[in-house]
C-alpha cells in the first residue's frame, strides 16, 4: 500500500477507499457500526470478498452467490436483489477510483433497540466497502515462496460448532496459530481438524502436487472462490484434482504446495516447518496455474469491468 492510499481523521490512519452503508456511499472512515452491534459483540456477522485487478472484480456473481448462502444460514436479511448488491459494489471501487481493490460485503446481526438478548430482535445491517488490494503473500513471496508451518496444537473450530462454509470471522484459532507460527520463524500457518488432517490457514486454502496431480482438503475448510477457480483452470488443463482428506504426511512429502486466496491468488510455498519443499524453488506446476489464474483476469466470463470517470471520493 502506498503512501497516498492512506488518509488520516481525528490521527487514526484510513486506506483509501469508500464505503456504503445505512443506504448512502460515504467515505472509509465514516462507516462505522454501534459498540452494541452483534457483529462487535459476538462476532454475528457473515461477510465475502472480492478483488478488482486491472479495474475488473473477478467472479463477481460467484462470491455475490456465496454471500446469499451464508446469510440464508445465519437466518441473515439484505433487502437487496443480486443486481443491486453488484451496483454498490461496483460503485464503491467507482467512487474509490482503485484499478486494484479488495472489495467487502458484510452483514451484522445489529442492534437490538432494547438491548435484548434474542437474536430476532436485532436489525440487520448490510456494509460494503472498497479498500486497496492487499495479498496474503508480498512480492518477494510471490517470487520466491512462502515459509509455511504446520501447527499442531491448536486446531480448527468444528464443522459441527461453525460451519465452515459461512464466511465468518471467528479467527481465534487461526490468530492463535499465526502468532506461534511467527515465534517459530514461519512466513503463515495451517492448522490440522479435530481429527488430525489438515485444514487450512488464516484466509487461504492449501494444496499439495504430487506427481503432476492436484489434492486439497475437503472437509472442515471453506471452498473458496480462488479454490474452485484453481478446480477449473486445472481442468482446462486435462489436470486431475482430488478434493479429500489430507494428512500432514502427504504435506509433507510433497512435490509442491501452493495456498488460495482471493487476497492473493495462487501463492507458492517452498518451506514447510523449516524443510524445503521439493527443490525449494516455486515448482512448475504452481508456476503455471499462477500465470493461468492471472491471465482469466481478462476472461469476460469471469470478470466485470467498473466504468470509471472522475467523480471520486478519497
Amino acid at each position: 500500500m502506498s503512501v497516498q492510499d492512506i488518509g488520516r481523521l481525528d490521527g487514526l490512519a484510513y486506506p483509501r477507499g469508500a464505503a456504503y452503508m445505512n443506504g448512502q456511499f460515504i467515505a472509509l472512515s465514516e462507516a462505522r457500526i454501534s459498540v452494541l452491534d452483534w457483529g462487535l459483540l459476538h462476532s454475528d456477522v457473515t461477510y465475502d470478498t472480492v478483488h478488482v485487478w486491472n479495474g475488473r472484480f473477478f467472479r463477481l456473481d460467484s462470491h455475490i452467490a456465496r454471500f446469499r448462502r451464508s446469510l440464508e444460514k445465519l437466518r441473515l436479511r439484505v433487502d437487496l436483489t443480486d443486481d443491486a448488491l453488484r451496483d454498490i459494489l461496483v460503485e464503491c471501487v467507482r467512487r474509490s477510483g482503485l484499478r486494484n481493490a479488495y472489495v467487502e460485503m458484510l452483514c451484522t446481526r445489529g442492534v437490538s433497540p432494547t438491548f435484548s438478548r434474542d437474536p430476532r430482535d436485532a436489525v440487520n445491517q448490510f456494509v460494503a466497502f472498497a479498500v486497496p488490494y492487499g495479498s496474503v503473500a508480498n512480492e518477494r513471496q510471490l517470487r520466491e515462496g512462502m515459509h509455511l508451518h504446520v501447527i499442531d496444537d491448536v486446531r480448527r473450530i468444528p464443522p459441527a460448532s461453525v460451519d465452515p462454509q459461512i464466511k465468518n470471522y471467528h479467527w481465534l484459532d487461526l490468530v492463535t496459530a499465526l502468532l506461534k507460527g511467527y515465534d517459530a520463524g514461519a512466513e503463515t500457518v495451517v492448522i490440522k481438524t479435530t481429527d488430525d488432517a489438515i485444514a487450512e490457514g488464516p484466509g487461504f486454502n492449501v494444496f499439495v502436487v504430487k506427481g503432476g496431480q492436484l489434492f486439497t482438503p475437503e472437509a472442515g475448510v471453506l471452498h473458496g472462490i480462488t479454490r474452485q477457480t484453481v478446480f477449473d483452470l486445472a481442468a482446462r488443463r486435462d489436470m486431475a484434482v482430488r478434493a479429500a482428506r489430507m494428512s500432514e504426511q502427504q504435506l509433507r512429502d510433497a512435490d509442491e504446495i501452493f495456498i488460495t486466496s482471493t487476497a492473493g491468488g495462487v501463492m507458492p510455498v517452498t518451506r514447510l516447518n523449516g524443510a524445503p519443499v521439493g527443490d525449494g524453488q516455486p515448482g512448475p506446476v504452481t508456476r503455471g496455474l499462477f500465470d493461468a489464474y492471472w491471465q482469466a483476469h481478462d476472461d469476460p466470463a469471469w470478470s466485470l469491468a467498473v466504468d470509471y470517470d472522475d467523480q471520486v471520493c478519497g
